[in-house]
């Protein structure tokens, strides 16, 4: 709970009603509903965002923000078990950020990918001081152990949602308390012992693997044949 000097200004308000409005019931949310959720009217949200479009981008910031913070501050803990579980304890709290990922990914599009590229962006500064702290150990690749955590914890939230029987904006906090405490454990347990009991295949596939072209890099030009003539035009 906040005490009296944490109470958020208007702005942030906004920002919070919307991203709960739009995770809970999509992006065709109309402003005059986020607006009841703050206490204010829609033409006072356009005070503070140009447009409905601004809003949502403005929610992406949040939740990347908000995400960063409590990200940091554990990489940063002198004691980490604590700050652990006070974040722990502040499940409920997250829900609607959850929500609102789970949403914008379910939807798609431009819209999803900026988010994912600037999640990717923050969650690499934020594991970097993890391995600068000593909580981390580096990684030979930073950005892929980036994506792949993500797969690990995003993945699992939107299978528990499709295999829901309620639509996404219908599961409560019950549903979002028991899919984040299932998903510690196993998750915790492979970040900590790792998987494999030897390095046999990862030291395979690194020495015997050959790097992909690049975007940039033309194709290699066919083999001439016998029946092959250049090409004089």
């Amino acid at each position: 709970m906040r005490s009296p000097a944490d109470v958020p200004d208007t702005r942030t308000r906004i920002l919070e009603a919307a991203v709960n409005r739009f995770g809970q019931d999509g992006f065709d949310a109309s402003l005059r509903a986020i607006a009841a959720d703050v206490g204010v009217s829609a033409p006072a949200i356009l005070k503070h965002f140009d447009s409905k479009e601004e809003l949502r981008r403005a929610c992406d910031e949040h939740v990347v923000d908000v995400t960063r913070k409590y990200k940091t501050e554990a990489m940063r803990s002198a004691d980490l078990r604590a700050t652990f579980l006070t974040q722990m304890a502040m499940v409920d709290e997250f829900q609607p950020l959850i929500r609102y990922v789970v949403r914008s990914l379910m939807n798609g599009g431009d819209a999803a990918r900026n988010l994912l590229t600037d999640m990717y962006g923050e969650a690499e500064r934020w594991m970097a001081e993890g391995v600068r702290t000593g909580v981390m150990r580096p990684s030979r690749d930073e950005r892929a152990r980036v994506k792949l955590t993500f797969s690990i914890s995003l993945g699992w939230m939107l299978q528990s949602v499709l295999m829901a029987d309620k639509e996404l904006g219908e599961l409560d906090a019950d549903f979002w308390r028991q899919t984040t405490h299932e998903l510690m454990p196993p998750a915790l347990e492979l970040y900590t012992h790792g998987l494999l009991t030897d390095s046999t295949l990862l030291d395979a596939y690194v020495s015997d693997r050959t790097e992909p072209l690049s975007d940039s890099d033309p194709p290699a030009d066919p083999p001439a044949g016998p029946d092959t003539t250049p090409d004089t035009a």
